[in-house]
């Protein structure tokens, strides 16, 4: 299990994620590192828990407080 998951954020790396952290706020941001325990490090984070978006810039995320983590949309593969 632990594998599938570190494959998957390595797979996600500098690309833009989406997480809901534990206090009820959304945070998206470009991830840029994470470790075992799912800290991660986000570039351009911003905070998007309401209308009015405020800019965070980059930040590091302690695991314990994120409660799931979305990944960007596998684009459509089209076929030739």
């Amino acid at each position: 299990m632990t594998d599938d998951i570190s494959t998957l954020m390595i797979k996600n790396k500098d690309k833009v994620i989406l997480l809901r952290l534990k206090n009820d706020k959304t945070v998206r941001g470009t991830l840029v590192d994470f470790d075992i325990h799912m800290n991660m490090v986000l570039g351009d984070a911003q905070d998007v828990s309401t209308e009015k978006h405020e800019e965070l810039g980059k930040i590091l995320l302690r695991g314990d407080n994120i409660l799931a983590i979305s990944p960007p949309d596998e684009p459509d593969s089209d076929t030739d």
